[in-house]
């Protein structure tokens, strides 16, 4: 840790400790996210280039989403039993080489794989920088801001993501979004050590692989079912099957488990199950929605990346400015109120984009598009920062961590099978029209998770 400086720390009248290690630390979660919105725009361009399809659109995304999903699981257990900053450098290792590869992809498999590996690497980064985070700073106050700096980090990747890909995709070229990683990378592997202790627990807890593979298989058997539903009914029905009951393995392990990853018990509570559902919609209605404008703005409008990534900015922006209105909301109007009205505002949004793509014409109308865009930014704004808290706050104090990490995996799942979904909905990516059909699910999906707020979470908070 950097020297102190001299500002009071009201909590005990010490001085407040340096942010320095907060900014470094919050890197970690700056990259992950980076790399998941900066990808979006530069999509159309890198499936030209290496000659793929909706399918391989998608698992550029679903590569690393899924690798995130499955190595959450085990990192925290790693990084307890070995070293929470020995596992954040080696996560950054593994994202540096990732992007790299990322970088010198020659076709789609190599850049598959590389994403793949590029979400082990992020779980790890985030994983151990965030439990460095908890350790460095021991004071309530001292943590409250250093979790700040690290959301503040976080909310310029999402929002400003996508446009910054668009701009180095148009000027420089797709691959260098992946290639701008490594001096990040280099920053993080010379400060950290530096700055930031080593931290582990005395207890560790236990690994459990086994779950983590029947997790992350179901999941991706899903997704691959999805996608190649679209041309083959008995590859989505037989898919589908064998998802299905690799998650029913999957539960049947952890309830045997004294200490299980994820306990299927928490989803019998009405909250959980609304939580959940909530989840899955905002992923849906937004976050696979994300994935597909570039690809749709290419299409109905001939945008370049640069182009696509500006006008991105109608959709992303309001997540860097909204949260805080998202609190004081839900302060006045409970749980129930306040996730009904943002995914009002996000299956809005969707339903006044199938509206202009219906209207007629061989290029949609502009005005309603980006106000069904707008829209569907101003409900994740309000939904998605909150979605979180609420898990933690609906369950018992027991079940509290449980829940929280439950709601990262359904976060992470719901991308990816969103992703898959919508992919799975367009059939003639050629055609604006044909588009109708997949903000026609995003508004559905969206409509559901209004539905379970109303139905699921309490009235008040």
């Amino acid at each position: 840790m950097t020297p102190p400086t001299n500002k009071p720390d009201s909590d005990n009248a010490q001085p407040a400790p340096s942010m320095a290690p907060a900014l470094l630390l919050g890197m970690a979660a700056f990259l992950a996210n980076f790399d998941v919105t900066a990808v979006v725009t530069a999509l159309p361009a890198v499936a030209r280039q290496l000659g793929f399809g909706v399918a391989g659109y998608a698992w550029v995304m679903d590569a690393y989403s899924l690798a995130f999903t499955g190595a959450l699981l085990f990192a925290g257990a790693l990084a307890d039993r070995y070293g929470r900053r020995r596992a954040m450098l080696a996560g950054n290792g593994i994202f540096a080489l990732a992007s790299l590869a990322c970088g010198m992809a020659w076709d789609g498999p190599s850049l598959w794989a590389a994403r793949a590996l590029q979400g082990v690497g992020a779980a790890f980064l985030v994983t151990g920088g965030f439990a460095l985070i908890a350790a460095v700073y021991v004071q309530a106050q001292a943590r409250t801001r250093a979790f700040a700096w690290l959301g503040v980090m976080s909310g310029i990747a999402m929002s400003l993501g996508p446009t910054i890909g668009g701009l180095v995709s148009s000027w420089i070229g797709w691959r260098w979004i992946f290639l701008i990683n490594l001096p990040a990378c280099a920053l993080i592997a010379w400060g950290v050590p530096r700055l930031v202790a080593e931290a582990r627990e005395t207890v560790p807890r236990p690994l459990d692989f086994v779950g983590v593979m029947l997790l992350t298989a179901a999941l991706a058997v899903l997704v691959e079912a999805l996608l190649l539903g679209r041309t083959s009914t008995p590859h989505l029905a037989g898919g589908l099957a064998l998802s299905a009951l690799l998650l029913a393995a999957f539960a049947i392990q952890q309830r045997r488990l004294d200490k299980p990853i994820l306990d299927p018990g928490v989803f019998v509570q009405r909250a959980m199950i609304g939580i959940a559902i909530l989840l899955f919609a905002v992923s849906i209605g937004y976050w696979a929605v994300l994935v597909y404008l570039p690809l749709f703005f290419a299409t109905a409008f001939d945008w370049s990346s640069e182009v696509a990534g500006l006008a991105l900015l109608t959709a992303t922006l309001p997540m860097l400015f909204l949260p805080p209105l998202g609190g004081w909301l839900i302060g006045r109007a409970g749980w129930r109120l306040h996730f009904a009205l943002a995914l009002a505002f996000v299956a809005a949004g969707n339903v006044a984009i199938v509206i202009a793509l219906m209207s007629g014409g061989a290029v949609p109308p502009m005005i309603p598009i980006f106000c069904g865009m707008v829209a569907i930014g101003v409900g994740v704004a309000l939904a998605h920062p909150q979605l979180s808290g609420a898990a933690v706050a609906l369950v018992p104090p027991d079940q509290a961590g449980m829940a929280s990490a439950v709601t990262v995996v359904m976060r992470q799942a719901g991308f990816a099978v969103g992703i898959a979904v919508l992919g799975a909905m367009l059939h003639a990516e050629g055609s604006a029209i044909s588009y109708v059909w997949l903000f026609s699910v995003a508004a559905i999906a969206s409509v559901a998770g209004l539905v379970a707020a109303l139905a699921l979470l309490p009235a008040q908070k």
